[in-house]
């Protein structure tokens, strides 16, 4: 079979949500079908990992997607359609011709496309007639309309804007799919909800328990730890929360106490809130982030908007690390990993559930990590279902490649 699999980032490297879903199900599309993989990519940086996914493409294009300056002017004269800022924000000049040029070489048995923001292309010309699968992930509308219930004046307006426009085009899109595919059953009531006709699957995440497992002998520090791409609405008002209105708590009772906030592009609002404090570290950009998480005692996960299910906190638990979430983000866990959070909405108990995690000798964490059975979702179990799945539809019609392809880097 021929996968045609479409990404608005590039796949690798698995550095933040939502790439480590994407490279993952790529892994596994590589390992049972030719794939052309088409991905959007935001900046240098992004552009040189092509060759790190050479081994698991048949071909890999990558498109530059519109730079932010060149998105915002069309992105404010889109404000009076009904078109969703999304599919504006994620796009790119020349992805049309790319994806004809792919279609032209190669016809694909199936199209699989990566979040809302890429399944617009899988309807329309020239793969409106492929079978096609869309791995929703989360239902973003529903994001936008939390957001929007969460911010006044003209933001709130936008976010309703988008909520309402993008929950249309998510309806349309499940009801063309051969299947939709979320994370959890949470997520699938909210597709249920918006397209009741669509066939919606649960395919779950996993994690990488090999390369996530602390070395022997990590030393733990007093140090609690938070992981999350900081330009990121919601990552970025649950880091603001977290240092302004739990962490004086925390430091009230545990003054050796410190804060790590590791992630990308952390905005000036966070760093305003950081700035001047010595027991937070604001990293930016890392190469690696298991390090943080193998010398700290627990992980945090203090988003007040939380779709889908957060990679964050799987990964803590696979690291050895207790985690103090809140109910957005407890909401959406696995029921075996729910058990083992610590749940809390409001600073103070937020801030107890820390400084009692952090009393914890190395004994106790380990039992307290071990009723998360982290160890039941690896990658490989959690996704297994969505190739069964990939290959009804793509029986469903449309004809098979049936001639030699020519494969290209572009």
């Amino acid at each position: 079979m021929r996968i045609l699999y479409l990404t608005h980032r590039l796949p690798y490297a698995p550095n933040r949500g939502d790439r480590v879903r994407a490279f993952h199900v790529l892994k596994l599309l590589s390992s049972r079908a030719d794939v052309d993989l088409v991905s959007l990519v935001h900046d240098r940086e992004e552009a040189t990992h092509v060759d790190d996914l050479r081994h698991m493409t048949a071909t890999t294009t990558v498109v530059p997607a519109a730079s932010r300056l060149r998105a915002f002017p069309r992105a404010m004269q889109t404000l009076p359609t009904s078109r969703p800022l999304t599919h504006v924000l994620l796009d790119a000049p020349t992805l049309d011709r790319s994806l004809q040029d792919v279609f032209n070489r190669c016809r694909p048995d199936l199209v699989l496309a990566y979040c809302s923001g890429m399944a617009r292309f899988a309807l329309e010309r020239p793969l409106d007639d492929v079978p096609f699968v869309l791995d929703l992930v989360d239902v973003d509308s529903q994001k936008w309309t939390e957001l929007a219930e969460r911010s006044a004046g003209p933001l709130g307006w936008v976010y309703r804007r988008e909520a309402r426009h993008l929950g249309a085009f998510e309806a349309l899109a499940m009801t063309r799919a051969a299947a939709t595919t979320v994370v959890n059953q949470r997520e699938a009531d909210a597709a249920r909800a918006l397209a009741p006709r669509a066939n919606i699957q649960v395919i779950g995440n996993g994690v990488d328990l090999h390369a996530l497992r602390p070395p022997a002998g990590a030393a733990r520090e007093e140090r609690v730890v938070f992981c999350g791409v900081m330009n990121y609405r919601p990552n970025e008002d649950g880091a603001i929360w977290l240092a302004t209105r739990v962490w004086p708590l925390v430091l009230a009772h545990r003054p050796h106490a410190r804060l790590t906030l590791v992630g990308s592009n952390p905005t000036t609002r966070l760093q305003s809130a950081c700035r001047g404090n010595a027991t937070i570290e604001l990293t930016g950009t890392v190469p690696d982030v298991r390090p943080f998480l193998w010398r700290s005692k627990l992980a945090v996960a203090p988003l007040q908007v939380a779709r889908g299910l957060q990679n964050k906190v799987l990964e803590a638990f696979a690291a050895g690390l207790p985690v103090v979430a809140t109910p957005a983000v407890a909401d959406g866990l696995p029921a075996a990993v729910r058990q083992a959070c610590s749940i809390a909405a409001a600073p103070e108990p937020f801030a107890a559930a820390i400084c009692e995690l952090l009393e914890l000798n190395d004994e106790e964490r380990s039992a307290k990590v071990a009723l998360a059975a982290v160890e039941e979702l690896d990658w490989t179990t959690s996704l297994m279902p969505l190739w069964s799945l990939l290959e009804r539809a793509a029986r469903r019609d449309g004809a098979p490649c049936e001639q030699p392809c020519l494969g290209r880097i572009a």
